[in-house]
């Protein structure tokens, strides 16, 4: 079997440097199965090559519990990255985010993630649109999402940081993890990922995930403030096709918060 070479030779400088740390980083707990990095380079990353087979709900149950186990495993703060610098976004075209270790999950996610991020996209947005972002973002700050549903505070945990479907290869020893922007963060951020664009038997991943990690019976009512900065990255990347869905998810941001008493 061949290996695969991953070229980025038009990458940022460490960009290849923060992918091979963040997939060594996130097998080390054995928690889930995650793509070996076998040779780096400065602008290449050699892989073994991953056989694809078809998803089935048992692998998906398998993965969730797996997910669980990983985040579990815990990360030495939030926005704590195992690269520096590190990125988000596709090959083409990543872009830098904080390394910025913080102790509250509040700080890292308004301050270092999502209002630097929603800055840049100001104009895509509109001023109506950058408003309600922008509140959105405030009561994310004010701590309304730091714990679940409304419930405690969570600690860090070790998060594969771009979990969309795309980034799960199904293969015969379980569902395997790659291209991460691995990082601390809250366990809610892989799981709102994944519902970005339906990762496949995605019930069946979030049964695995609660049976073995148990969450709040409305914690899905949560998942719009740690899809948000996936979406204000998708406006970064690929414009105004994104903006009606990031503005309406800022409403159900604020919502939420409303309804937990933020």
């Amino acid at each position: 079997m061949s290996d695969f070479v991953k070229n980025a030779s038009n990458a940022p400088k460490g960009h290849i440097a923060a992918e091979a740390a963040g997939l060594r980083w996130l097998a080390e707990p054995g928690a889930v199965p995650v793509v070996e990095v076998l040779e780096e380079e400065p602008d290449s990353l050699r892989l073994a090559r991953l056989e694809p087979v078809g998803p089935t709900p048992e692998a998906a149950r398998e993965f969730g519990r797996r997910l669980a186990r990983l985040h579990d495993a815990g990360a030495p703060g939030f926005g704590w990255s195992p690269a520096d610098p590190a990125f988000f976004g596709p090959l083409e075209n990543p872009f830098p985010v904080s390394t910025r270790a913080e102790e509250e999950f509040a700080v890292y996610w308004a301050e270092e993630r999502l209002r630097p991020l929603a800055d840049k996209v100001t104009r895509t947005l509109g001023a109506d649109g950058h408003d309600t972002v922008d509140e959105a973002i405030d009561v994310i700050a004010d701590g309304a999402y730091d714990g679940i549903s409304g419930q405690g505070t969570e600690e860090p945990s070790r998060v594969h940081g771009d979990l969309w479907s795309g980034n799960l290869m199904w293969t015969a020893d379980g569902v395997t993890l790659i291209d991460p922007s691995a990082h601390g963060g809250h366990r809610l951020e892989d799981l709102a990922m994944l519902s970005l664009f339906d990762a496949p038997h995605l019930e069946e991943i979030l049964e695995g995930y609660t049976e073995e990690h148990p969450l709040p019976g409305d914690w899905e009512q949560d998942l719009p403030a740690h899809l948000f900065f996936g979406l204000l990255a998708h406006v970064h990347l690929f414009g105004e096709a994104y903006v009606d869905q990031t503005i309406s998810t800022a409403e159900a941001i604020i919502a939420r918060a409303d309804e937990l008493g933020f």
